[in-house]
């Protein structure tokens, strides 16, 4: 059977009560679960990072795809995490999956935390990056610094990453910028753009998500997988006291906080990182 990575793996499509979703899967199989992400806000299959994944592939399967209404995946995109969630969800039960680890970064974390509550059987272990509960601290909104970047023109459209995803210093730009060439290295077989639903539809399920209520941070407790929480030291999208309140909150969670970083601290340090999930992942219950 051919391997192949994250810049070779085809992309493929299935029927999702009655919507073409596009997905990619690649990896070893039989020993581990597969390992199912789940992408940050307004991004595609081609916004995960090669040297995340394709390590983390030499030990367990690895699941990416486009949730309804983004990119090629087709369907409205919803405008609540949990609406998100159940598309996940019949996605992965289109897929035949029984059982799986969950990776979920920025805007998808909150996806994988529902998914948690909603199917805990379907559960094994949970990464959340870039992350924070329900009713968090600044999850309503951007802070006006970031909405500033957002309205920032740049030279490319990926180079906003630069700015969200790592920190102002030379050394995290250093590592953003050769995130930016890794995630530009697929060449063939490329993910087309997001339409102009996703961004306001994301907008508005981060905004509810994060609006404060009564008792937000109850369903943590219900939560009971292993969960490695990660974030940088500046999170500017999520701010990073949001990772401490998972931790603290969760029954089960172990915090991982990097240096020099902001909100893409995973693809800043992924080679500590990689070496970090692989021992989360495969520790003995």
């Amino acid at each position: 059977m051919s391997y192949f990575t994250h810049n070779t793996a085809p992309t493929q499509f299935v029927d999702v009560n009655g919507y073409k979703f596009a997905y990619r899967r690649f990896g070893k199989t039989g020993r581990h679960l597969p390992l199912v992400f789940f992408q940050h806000f307004t991004g595609t299959l081609d916004n995960w990072d090669p040297a995340v994944l394709d390590p983390l592939s030499q030990e367990r399967e690895i699941i990416i795809f486009d949730n309804k209404g983004i990119a090629r995946s087709e369907g409205e995109p919803p405008h609540t995490i949990a609406a998100i969630a159940a598309d996940a969800e019949a996605f992965m039960d289109k897929l035949g999956l029984t059982k799986i680890d969950l990776f979920g970064f920025s805007m998808g974390s909150f996806v994988a935390q529902q998914i948690a509550l909603d199917r805990p059987a379907l559960v094994n272990r949970i990464i959340l990056v870039g992350s924070g509960p329900r009713g968090g601290e600044e999850l309503e909104t951007f802070s006006p610094e970031v909405w500033a970047l957002f309205e920032k023109q740049y030279a490319q459209p990926d180079e906003l990453l630069l700015d969200t995803f790592f920190a102002p210093t030379a050394s995290s730009q250093a590592a953003g910028r050769l995130f930016l060439d890794r995630i530009r290295s697929r060449k063939d077989d490329r993910d087309i753009a997001i339409s102009d639903k996703v961004v306001p539809a994301q907008l508005a399920a981060i905004a509810e998500w994060g609006k404060k209520r009564p008792g937000s941070f109850d369903y943590l407790n219900k939560i009971t997988h292993p969960v490695l929480v990660v974030t940088g030291k500046k999170d500017i999208i999520f701010p990073t006291v949001n990772s401490y309140l998972l931790q603290q909150h969760l029954p089960d969670a172990q915090l991982l906080l990097y240096p020099d970083s902001n909100h893409g601290s995973q693809y800043q340090f992924h080679e500590h990182f990689v070496i970090q999930v692989r021992l989360f992942l495969n520790a003995e219950v």
